[in-house]
């Protein structure tokens, strides 16, 4: 029987506000409010989408005074990056063996 994971990181990216606060949190370190003030969402679905992102191990946060600042995780983006890695070498290597198959022929 096989275990469910959830959804991977590019599913979760797959909604353009969480792509969109990846993309604010890329930038530098940010609380809820400051993402809420740059977005075209609420502050309450800014949340919502901050813990599926810290769900998927995405974001982390941490307290500073009343509020929390969440920032990316690089360990959950560089599983990414490596992911996209991985695809574009297979590509690289499908378009080599292409080549040298026309080349034999």
């Amino acid at each position: 029987m096989e275990t469910y994971r959830g959804p991977d990181g590019w599913e979760i990216l797959g909604d353009p506000s969480r792509r969109a606060i990846v993309e604010c949190l890329a930038r530098r370190p940010r609380a809820v409010g400051e993402l809420a003030e740059e977005l075209p969402i609420s502050r309450p679905a800014v949340s919502q989408h901050l813990r599926v992102l810290k769900d998927a191990g995405l974001v982390d946060d941490e307290a500073a005074g009343t509020r929390r600042v969440y920032r990316l995780n690089p360990a959950g983006v560089s599983a990414l990056r490596d992911q996209l890695d991985m695809f574009w070498q297979r590509t690289l290597r499908g378009f080599e063996e292409i080549v040298e198959n026309e080349e034999q022929a």
